[in-house]
């Protein structure tokens, strides 16, 4: 598991820093991190990200973004706003009002049956509280939710808008919104695990609080039983906070099935399940549309071809790591970055220049493999 996260850290400060020309400090500071676990390497970093997060130009603020998430999955979402955030060194996603939020939810390509199943979710939720505003009775059912399917599929997306539109129905005193990841929770040695875990229970209550991968908790055998002291302590919070705390857990669907096996009490803590469904061509064609139409970019006539042709090929041979949403982000990055070097090297381009991503940009099918 951490050396994904190392690999995902180191690869993610290389694009940051080719795309800015910061020559190779971007990626210094990342192998300080992972290296030294070194935290003022950390907060140049974070630095960077916050100044780069300012940028007109908008591949250079959503690599910024990117580079911060795989901060935050590295060190763990509490460590890093200890040694970022309350130094105001991140940036803070705005605030969204509840039509802005089932815009969002809306607008994501594909995830019928996922948007369906929110939408039935947050209808039913609202009338129960206005049935309990009127003296009604209404169902006091936990509002804990488990988001699983494989990796690209929206799953951290939706649950952060979810997250959010439980704060604007006003079914939480607080509503903020807490991100964590294994690192979060497991102590390094015996009996400090729970401790750790009640101490993530304080930040989270009143709010929503996202365990991502979740089954990580469980999965690495030489700490099965730090593992099992989390979810000890996990499921009786998850009882005992039921009306003022929302947990969100999400992760591949085999994994979380085993994880909701290795405690007897936890899978009833759930009242909700979603699975989110791999993308098909034309799903996945539309979020590479969204993405170039968002950030200014247009495919030409060869370009659109040939971005299908990757995809479709992605498609027919996915096995177990097919990667969703990230084959079209990573594919999308590359193109952008060979973009970059070719008209940078145009005596005066135009805005067309500047604009249009042509067949010789995108990575071949043999090149997406290697």
């Amino acid at each position: 598991m951490e050396n994904k996260r190392e690999k995902n850290l180191m690869n993610m400060a290389s694009k940051l820093d080719a795309i800015t020309n910061s020559d190779g400090e971007i990626t210094k500071l990342a192998f300080s991190i992972v290296e030294d676990k070194d935290d003022s390497a950390t907060v140049e970093l974070c630095k960077k990200i916050s100044e780069f997060a300012k940028n007109e130009i908008k591949q250079i603020v959503q690599i910024a973004q990117a580079l911060k998430d795989e901060i935050v999955s590295y060190y763990g979402y509490i460590r890093v706003k200890e040694i970022c955030n309350d130094k105001k060194l991140l940036p803070v996603e705005e605030e969204k009002s509840l039509g802005e939020l089932l815009n969002e939810l809306d607008e994501l390509v594909g995830l019928k049956k996922v948007k369906a199943a929110v939408n039935d979710l947050i209808a039913y939720q609202k009338v129960q509280k206005l049935r309990e505003k009127e003296g009604l009775f209404s169902s006091k059912s936990t509002l804990h939710l488990a988001f699983t399917g494989n990796p690209g599929t929206g799953k951290t997306t939706v649950a952060r808008i979810v997250g959010r539109i439980y704060k604007q129905i006003g079914l939480l005193s607080k509503g903020h919104f807490l991100e964590v990841s294994r690192t979060d929770l497991i102590a390094g040695y015996q009996g400090q695990t729970a401790l750790k875990v009640k101490e993530v229970i304080e930040r989270a209550k009143g709010g929503v609080l996202f365990i991502d991968e979740a089954y990580s908790i469980t999965e690495n055998d030489h700490s099965d039983s730090y593992g099992r002291e989390c979810l000890t302590e996990l499921t009786k919070a998850l009882e005992d906070y039921r009306d003022d705390l929302v947990v969100i857990v999400a992760g591949y669907t085999e994994p979380m099935k085993l994880f909701f096996e290795s405690n007897p009490g936890l899978k009833s803590r759930f009242n909700t399940f979603i699975e989110f469904e791999d993308y098909d061509e034309e799903e996945l064609d539309g979020i590479m549309n969204m993405m170039c139409k968002k950030n200014d970019y247009v495919l030409s006539k060869n370009g659109v071809e040939k971005v299908k042709a990757i995809i479709a090929y992605g498609v027919a041979h996915k096995g177990e790591e097919f990667a969703n949403g990230r084959l079209v982000r990573n594919l999308y990055e590359d193109m952008v970055m060979n973009h970059a070097r070719r008209v940078n090297g145009i005596d005066k381009p135009s805005r067309e220049d500047l604009m249009e991503l042509k067949a010789d940009d995108i990575p071949s099918v043999a090149e997406k493999e290697d």
